[in-house]
């Protein structure tokens, strides 16, 4: 039996509100640009299975794509803890070293009531175990995207965060009997 599961992993569309903030899952996603969605749509395939994270901006982005995923709250973005909502430069102003401090380990660094990106990635690979075989389209946040990545290439989660993941692109990788292929990142 062939349980190979082709990942079409995409980033929401970019958040509809300032930057320099940590957002939370009811930030609004930006879905004007119509040609944008429309390419996007065209390079998904058809009839597949779909999920998104349970967030605003993913669950409005897969609406724009004339999708209609399950919500799947093992694929929400890191969670910030008392930091989300907040300004980077506020944060940075307030808290000082201790600021600095998380960002020389962020992949195994906890902000104060949130979780890692180490914590992350064990979420995110115990969300795909629930995936069926087949087109699976995702449509999740960067730090899911990074996470799927650093699964897929067994690699440790602090190189994974240097993946640029821009908002609206798309990542493939493949889950097969014999193992992990990526085939493309942030197209």
């Amino acid at each position: 039996m062939n349980n190979d599961t082709r990942l079409w992993l995409v980033r929401h569309a970019p958040v509809a509100g300032p930057k320099g903030v940590i957002h939370d899952s009811d930030a609004p996603a930006d879905t004007g640009d119509a040609d944008a969605f429309a390419a996007l749509r065209l390079k998904l395939p058809a009839d597949a299975a779909c999920f998104a994270s349970p967030s605003r901006r993913t669950m409005q982005t897969a609406a724009a794509l004339a999708l209609k995923p399950g919500a799947e709250p093992k694929f929400r973005e890191q969670h910030f803890g008392t930091w989300t909502g907040r300004r980077h430069d506020d944060l940075a102003r307030e808290l000082g070293d201790g600021y600095t401090e998380f960002w020389r380990a962020p992949a195994s660094n906890r902000p104060p009531g949130g979780e890692s990106f180490a914590d992350q990635i064990v979420r995110v690979r115990d969300g795909f175990e629930r995936l069926p075989s087949g087109d699976v389209v995702l449509v999740v946040h960067s730090g899911t995207v990074r996470a799927a990545l650093a699964i897929a290439l067994e690699m440790a989660p602090e190189p994974a965060l240097r993946f640029v993941i821009d908002p609206l692109s798309l990542t493939r990788i493949d889950r097969l009997d014999e193992g992990w292929r990526v085939l493309y990142v942030n197209r």
